[in-house]
């Protein structure tokens, strides 16, 4: 009979095995952030989620520890390698559809980010959408069509010139402008919060034209849904 180390031990390897098990078909895109292992985002998260399933199966069976191990570890496993696999996915399309826009795509852990700078978002001091902002949108919106279980957190913000307060309101109507629009493109509105942040979390200098022109600038951030189950492939 195992005991409850053994069972443990077999837990993690079921941990990492449930990481690459499934074989991903857009494992040479974005193969830079994947680090030189070469392993895919689905592999990772599928690894990682069953280890914390286990330890924390482990910690609710008590008078089993190495059973509850192995069930945490293969339920969480499944669940985050599954999102893991729908985001892999959803990433590529959007790097694809976001090429040669001025959009820059991140990846971190298990949010993808698209960063709209404010050379092609927003003339200053305005909440109206400028001409060379409606292909990316157009391009997001199909996106979000496609892939439709994320929930999208549109956050605006702006340099330091000018009031706070002012900023804060600026940033909050821009944010509802791209919401607005990516609705009448077809997206379903309970997806979309928006959020104003004004001059809050700079990503460049306020002291020169170019790190305004960075701060002022719109992002979407793609989260899971709570409970929402994701397949694996």
């Amino acid at each position: 009979m195992f005991t409850s180390r053994r069972l443990i031990i077999v837990a993690t390897a079921v941990a990492l095995l449930s990481g690459c098990a499934g074989q991903n078909p857009y494992d040479n895109q974005g193969q830079a952030e994947q680090g030189s292992t070469g392993m895919s985002k689905t592999a990772k998260y599928g690894g990682l989620g069953a280890l914390a399933g286990a330890v924390a199966g482990a910690a609710i069976n008590h008078d089993n520890r190495g059973k509850g191990a192995l069930i945490g570890a293969a339920i969480a496993g499944t669940a985050a390698a599954g999102y893991g696999y729908y985001a892999d996915k959803q990433e590529a399309a959007l790097r694809a559809s976001m090429a040669n826009t001025g959009v820059e795509v991140q990846r971190q852990g298990d949010q993808i980010k698209l960063i709209m700078p404010g050379n092609i978002t927003f003339a200053t001091d305005s909440s109206s959408i400028a001409p060379s902002f409606y292909s990316p949108l157009n391009n997001l919106a199909n996106s979000f069509k496609q892939f439709p279980q994320n929930n999208i957190e549109i956050i605006g913000y702006t340099d330091s010139t000018g009031s706070r307060q002012h900023n804060m309101d600026l940033s909050q109507q821009r944010a509802q402008s791209v919401s607005t629009y990516l609705t009448s493109q077809g997206v379903d509105g309970t997806r979309l919060s928006v959020r104003g942040a004004g001059p809050d979390q700079p990503i460049a200098s306020n002291a020169d034209a170019n790190g305004r022109s960075q701060n002022r600038r719109v992002e979407v951030n793609l989260k899971p849904i709570p409970g929402q189950q994701y397949p694996q492939q």
